[in-house]
């Protein structure tokens, strides 16, 4: 785990057959979908819900991604994914991901991403509802 993280959510990934490509690895795009399951399971444990983001017109849109490929990850494997809340700001928030195969602890994946709070209803920016930066406080005490 990266320094300064302690108590990452945990999210653990059998890794299926339609999860390979041709080249017999884990797909690259597979890893975006676990990004989003990983991110989305721990928005629920804090809360967090779809229906709570349309009370609140609030869609948290990603901004950039940043994607670190270490190794492959191959059927089978059972694997282990952390993520975190690094911090955020009035209209943004960052998101740390690191993922290790449980049989020797290897990373394999590690990412970074940059969310922007816009209104569901036009897409606009906005800032992040007060309910909202409660939530993620949960998560970043340090914002």
């Amino acid at each position: 785990m990266e320094q300064g993280q302690q108590h990452p959510f945990l999210l653990p990934i059998s890794v299926t057959s339609d999860a390979i490509d041709h080249y017999g690895h884990v797909n690259n795009a597979v890893y975006l979908k676990w990004l989003e399951e990983a991110g989305w399971a721990h928005l629920h444990q804090l809360g967090i819900t779809l229906e709570r983001y349309d009370a609140w017109d609030v869609a948290m849109v990603v901004h950039r991604h940043e994607l670190d490929y270490v190794a492959p990850a191959h059927e089978g494997d059972q694997l282990m994914m952390a993520t975190w809340l690094e911090r955020h700001n009035r209209i943004s928030a960052f998101r740390r991901f690191e993922l290790k195969r449980i049989c020797d602890g290897r990373t394999l994946f590690k990412a970074y991403s940059h969310y922007v709070c816009t209104y569901m209803s036009n897409g606009k920016a906005r800032r992040i509802p007060k309910a909202l930066t409660e939530c993620y406080d949960l998560a970043c005490p340090s914002g």
